[in-house]
């Protein structure tokens, strides 16, 4: 039996009871509640089989496609909206994956900077994290041991971090302190939005959406960028030039961040073998009703999906020898996943989000250990999220692609200052999250938060930075967007932080024949020059101090980074 909850403006409302499937009420722009988990048995057997117009269930499609013309809903939005859920068997080491079909977006970013191959990992701890038991403030003790003395950490069992006597870690993550001290781990303290909502479903839609908390949004953060740089797709791909899903999750369930005013445009691929079985070249052609007409779509979407699946089956079998230090499969269901997603990332997929997720934050009750606040429920998660990351980056620098990955962690909210009688803690306000990668810049970004003498059950950690600064950070400076889409994307103005290595953005171009475009940074060309030639630079976005006509410039950049820009030279 599966409950499942609909809220407005944060209270529940509404509890549905299905006993035999898995719900999740989706608002669509035509004003229906669709559900995100299908089977695609019935329009298996209308694919397949020959006696489709004289099947029993041929009037009861009917019946169902007309049912959705009447409620006014578009033929190709209706199946944008399902054809994700279509769940097909296991493709690489056993995972249901999700190929986001190749989005505008995404495109967009390479048509930006075509030279970029930059790749942004999303951890979503599902239920609300509690940061207080995660990113621990040392100097808050005594409060703390008042407002929470049922599950606080043990401050001799508490991580110290290098650089900071103030701040600690859970004693679980050992593997993220040991990232953090190596200067490749950025913790960001205090982040929400203003007026939050502490409803999960409208909380997780205000992430996905970049929305405000009295907004609702039918477009995902990232889906508003595939309108504004590609409207009209997803006809044309796959095709020759961009033959690779361009957004992957592993995991169950496509996020709202990745819908478009035209649809999701998204697939959901488990694997391949199933379209043995399809007919999906028309060689039964459909017939010539609106139901038909429905099916052609249909057959077009498998088209797409096995096309993908294809092209993540070659990227998976490219790579055979990873690191050894993941966890064994199967004791962890992240770090499972992220092994497939840095596997995909060396094999030559060209995908450039990756999306990933861990369940069980929710932790209202037995959150710690009775006996040890040290273990228990939240310190196995945290304990998870730690190894699965450390993983994640040391088979990134045994594969060689490090320096093209960046990460971070994501949560629907944080959880209240006072823990409850149950040992654990409520839904709350901020939280702090993890941004990882060689092109972090290390350390903390924020304080602490205040803990007052005296916590009641309305007291929260309190925002200082917006989410959607973060957003607008990894758009600008790893995907290289200029100031004015970001602001069309987020729907307003955000700062930006200082929380990674721009790593583009305007690429100075050198007149070298065979010479290729670099981004932001010290970097190297290496093209067949003779020693002692005279180099011809051409920067946009940035002003060179020194250098022209030498094989190396130094550049002030707009943004006011100052980089340094050389040709390799060897005798060709």
């Amino acid at each position: 039996m599966m409950v499942v909850e609909r809220s407005r403006n944060g209270v529940i409302d509404e509890k549905f009871r299905y006993p035999y499937c898995t719900f999740y009420p989706y608002y669509t722009p035509t004003g229906l509640f669709l559900f995100r988990s299908f089977t695609i048995s019935l329009i298996h057997h209308f694919t397949t089989s020959p006696l489709f117009t004289t099947s029993p269930l041929h009037s009861f499609a009917t019946s169902l496609f007309h049912h959705f013309t009447l409620l006014h809903m578009k033929r190709r939005n209706f199946l944008r909206t399902i054809a994700p859920a279509v769940v097909l068997p296991s493709i690489i080491n056993g995972f249901s994956m999700k190929a986001f079909a190749e989005m505008p977006l995404f495109r967009g970013m390479e048509a930006l900077q075509t030279e970029t191959d930059k790749v942004l990992v999303l951890i979503q701890l599902n239920g609300g994290n509690d940061g207080i038991n995660t990113v621990i403030p040392l100097d808050q003790y005594a409060n703390l041991s008042v407002a929470r003395g049922n599950i606080l950490i043990n401050s001799s069992a508490v991580l110290p971090l290098t650089g900071t006597t103030v701040t600690g870690l859970h004693p679980a993550m050992t593997g993220m302190r040991d990232l953090y001290d190596g200067g490749k781990v950025k913790i960001v303290q205090g982040v929400s939005y203003p007026n939050p909502n502490f409803s999960h479903f409208a909380a997780t839609d205000i992430w996905a959406t970049a929305s405000d908390s009295d907004q609702s949004l039918n477009t995902g953060w990232l889906g508003r960028y595939i309108d504004h740089e590609f409207p009209g797709f997803p006809a044309g791909y796959p095709n020759a030039s961009s033959p690779d899903p361009i957004a992957v999750q592993i995991g169950v369930g496509l996020p709202l961040m990745f819908q478009a005013p035209g649809g999701l445009a998204a697939i959901s691929v488990s694997g391949t073998s199933i379209f043995n079985g399809w007919t999906i070249d028309g060689a039964n052609p459909a017939p010539g009703t609106y139901a038909g007409q429905e099916l052609a779509f249909a057959r077009s979407i498998a088209q797409q999906t096995q096309s993908y699946a294809a092209r993540l089956t070659l990227a998976a079998s490219n790579v055979t020898t990873q690191s050894p230090s993941y966890p064994t499969a199967g004791t962890n269901t992240l770090a499972d996943q992220l092994k497939v997603v840095a596997q995909l990332i060396a094999g030559g997929l060209q995908s450039r989000v990756y999306l990933v997720s861990l369940g069980g934050f929710d932790t209202h009750s037995g959150q710690v250990d009775t006996t040890d606040t040290s273990i228990g429920t939240h310190a196995d998660l945290l304990g998870k999220l730690s190894a699965a990351v450390k993983a994640f980056m040391d088979d990134l620098t045994f594969l060689n692609i490090a320096n093209r990955v960046t990460g971070m962690t994501f949560s629907e909210f944080g959880r209240r200052i006072i823990s409850n009688a149950s040992g654990g803690c409520d839904h709350g306000v901020a939280a702090p999250l993890f941004v990882f990668g060689h092109q972090v810049q290390g350390g903390i970004l924020g304080n602490n938060p205040t803990i007052p003498a005296v916590v009641t059950s309305n007291d929260n950690v309190p925002m200082q930075y917006d989410f959607r600064s973060i957003y607008a950070t990894m758009l600008k400076d790893w995907f290289c967007l200029d100031q004015t889409a970001i602001d069309d994307i987020m729907l307003q103005p955000f700062s930006t932080l200082p929380v990674v290595n721009s790593a583009c953005c305007v690429p100075p171009t050198p007149v070298i024949t065979g010479s290729s475009a670099v981004c932001i940074g010290t970097q190297n060309y290496s093209v067949p020059a003779t020693a002692g030639h005279t180099y011809v630079w051409d920067v946009v976005g940035g002003t060179i101090l020194s250098g022209q006509g030498t094989n190396q410039i130094q550049v002030q950049w707009s943004s006011g980074t100052v980089g340094t820009v050389s040709v390799t030279e060897s005798t060709p």
